[in-house]
């Protein structure tokens, strides 16, 4: 407890580092803030958002302002949204490659574009919002009149959102978009925890401590999960500039073992409503159907889980192909006068990072697979809906990379005033060894 709060008086005592702080709690402090501040026109109360499926995810995401109806109903889910498609297009179109390639000014003109598409994602989201999630009996004003108007005021939430976020990342510390999604799941543990404690009643003390180390071994895998790398030794020749021999030393290229991080749990997530939603329009004319409707509504069953979990393994696979491009890094690795040992530079080093990377997805997938999967097994196991989204899934994926990133920020600091770091051996993993860029 003493090196603690040592580590802590450290931490306030360099005059960037705390003030990097204090901001990032001012900027968070104003998003919570604006997620309780209602549409115009719409009663709160009235809003009945169910808390399972793509929908209940969305809400968690938002820290509960998506069932309230607030002006940040949509936060910065439209800003993922338009990012991911630049970042898809990046991938498939020369133009945005060129743009990408252009250093500085190319990255400014891609921001500009993702700035553009997520004022019009916005409209889009914000108008399937209106229609489908907020109920007739919930106005307190005529239903085109609230649209319009709310279209506009989720517009103008959204932007300012995103502004949030940047003003997080460059004068606070770090990854604010991340952060911003990171607070508002965080907000939703501490009711969730009570009110599992509440329903467990004096009885159930032993059973919720139970469940308590029971997350405390479900966030230490998930901490592997993130962490685990594949390091892939690399040889950089001697070079001699002038007087000097350049070079020479061994670095390791990281292959992560999740390195779709939890994009695949958000695109299967995405579909697996289709099911549910396909079959409920045949179910008074078919049985079967009905029955196809009624176990794709559960996400406890096995037939939800097995389609979830498949769902999620091609994803993994389809979003680290697209991610991590083994061509570029060897042509990199070639330009600067490096090599794996035993494989020749260009298209063998290529093959040879593409195999080793095959070989790591595959487990990463499955892995992956059963942390998306438990909280149904905990809902089975009788914990409640809420508390049970923390077993696992997107949520608990999201604390821990963000944790663990900005610890490594807050870490870098530390370390470059001599202090000692946050850990007992002194550095966060990920900063004890040559990795090469």
């Amino acid at each position: 407890m003493k090196r603690f709060l040592e580590t802590i008086k450290h931490i306030f005592a360099i005059e960037e580092l705390r003030t990097r702080i204090l901001n990032t709690l001012l900027f968070i402090t104003i998003f919570r803030l604006g997620s309780y501040v209602a549409l115009p026109g719409v009663e709160p109360d009235q809003m009945n958002v169910s808390s399972q499926g793509l929908l209940g995810l969305l809400d968690t995401f938002l820290g509960g302002a998506f069932s309230k109806a607030s002006i940040f109903a949509l936060g910065i889910m439209p800003y993922i949204s338009a990012s991911i498609a630049i970042q898809l297009l990046t991938m498939a179109l020369p133009y945005f490659q060129k743009m990408q390639k252009e250093g500085e000014s190319g990255r400014k003109k891609l921001n500009q574009i993702t700035r553009v598409l997520t004022i019009v994602v916005t409209l889009v989201q914000g108008t399937a919002y209106l229609n489908t999630t907020v109920p007739d009996e919930a106005l307190l004003v005529s239903r085109s009149l609230f649209s319009i108007s709310s279209v506009f005021v989720l517009t103008a939430g959204t932007m300012f959102c995103m502004w949030l976020g940047e003003r997080i990342t460059d004068k606070g510390i770090g990854n604010g978009i991340s952060m911003l999604i990171m607070i508002g799941i965080v907000s939703r543990f501490p009711g969730a925890i009570y009110k599992e404690f509440v329903s467990r009643g004096s009885g159930g003390i032993l059973l919720f401590v139970l469940e308590i180390v029971a997350l405390y071994f479900v966030i230490m895998g998930a901490v592997m999960l993130t962490q685990a790398v594949r390091r892939i030794p690399i040889q950089y020749a001697k070079q001699v500039v002038g007087n000097r021999v350049m070079g020479g030393q061994r670095q390791y290229l990281p292959l992560k073992l999740n390195a779709a991080g939890v994009m695949p749990i958000i695109f299967a997530q995405a579909l697996m409503f289709i099911p549910s939603l396909g079959a409920s329009y045949f179910a008074e004319k078919s049985d079967f159907a009905s029955n196809v409707a009624t176990i794709f509504a559960n996400y406890t069953t096995w037939q939800y889980n097995l389609l979830f979990a498949v769902l999620i393994i091609v994803f993994t696979f389809f979003y680290t192909a697209i991610s991590v491009n083994p061509q570029q890094i060897a042509d990199d690795m070639k330009r600067g006068g490096g090599f794996i040992p035993g494989v020749k530079p260009g298209q063998q080093t290529s093959e040879y990072i593409s195999s080793v990377l095959d070989r790591i997805t595959f487990p990463g997938s499955l892995m992956l697979a059963v942390v998306a999967t438990l909280p149904a097994f905990a809902s089975l196991l009788g914990v409640s809906t809420d508390f049970a989204h923390f077993f696992g899934g997107t949520s608990l994926l999201i604390m821990v990379g963000v944790v663990l990133d900005t610890l490594q920020q807050v870490e870098s600091y530390l370390l470059m005033r001599r202090y000692e770091g946050l850990m007992k051996s002194g550095r966060v993993k990920g900063r004890t060894e040559s990795v090469a860029i």
